[in-house]
């Protein structure tokens, strides 16, 4: 899949971009789980996420945190990734001024990434997470939680128990004015190793019944040419200094 490189404040950003022909669809933001425990773009749940998202419309970027493939820099115990992860949204935004829905996902590490940027990016409108790793990091600082989304879990996951993940789906369901799906996956462990699909099937299920812009992608899902790979140059021009 064609790559898209920008600035970042600790040097390049390595992405991959999938752009809708529709200029007004959704953008979404993807990221990965932790760097030092092999944590990439090309984690399989963060490409499945990124390819339902893509699925259903959106115009969808995921990024390598810095240290991680071909972007540079080095692991930041996640104050420097928070950075990289608000960098690229906005070059999302930059490319995509007539996007009136962001959504921000993330997968393990990458979901604690996501969760910190929405208190800090009032535009975020949705997040999506995957296996949240709330027993491992401190997830307080949603209090209260500003934006409606989706919370995946598995219930044979042993890196992020499951009663935890639930437990604080419980706690931001709690909120008024803001809704919060919770979706637990029997028999799915923390990388959904053999519930891929389901997983897929899940946040499809999500996305159709949250946004409305799907009657038109309906329309152009046999269209070959209603999605296309876009091979952004590293040129001046796209990035962000």
């Amino acid at each position: 899949m064609p790559e898209v490189f920008f600035n970042g404040p600790a040097g390049r950003i390595e992405g991959r971009y999938t752009e809708s022909t529709n200029q007004k669809a959704p953008i979404a933001l993807v990221l990965h789980p932790h760097p030092l425990y092999g944590g990439t773009m090309n984690n399989k749940v963060v490409y499945n996420v990124y390819k339902t998202l893509v699925d259903n419309d959106f115009t969808v970027l995921r990024i390598n945190f810095r240290g991680v493939g071909k972007s540079l820099g080095k692991f930041d115990e996640g104050v420097g990734e928070m950075t990289d992860a608000a960098t690229a949204l906005d070059w999302l935004q930059l490319n995509n001024p007539l996007a009136n829905v962001n959504l921000i996902a993330g997968f393990s590490f990458g979901a604690w990434i996501a969760m910190q940027l929405i208190m800090r990016r009032p535009e975020i409108t949705h997040f999506l997470t995957v296996s949240p790793p709330v027993n491992k990091y401190d997830f307080s600082f949603l209090s209260p939680c500003p934006t409606p989304g989706l919370i995946m879990q598995g219930d044979l996951d042993s890196v992020v128990s499951e009663e935890s993940v639930h437990e604080l789906a419980q706690k931001l369901s709690k909120q008024k004015h803001i809704k919060v799906d919770y979706r637990m996956i029997n028999g799915a462990d923390h990388f959904f190793r053999e519930k891929i699909d389901k997983l897929n099937e899940e946040i499809d299920d999500y996305l159709k019944s949250n946004f409305d812009h799907h009657s038109n992608h309906a329309e152009k899902k046999n269209d070959k040419k209603s999605k296309k790979i876009v091979n952004r140059p590293a040129n001046k021009k796209l990035f962000l200094e």
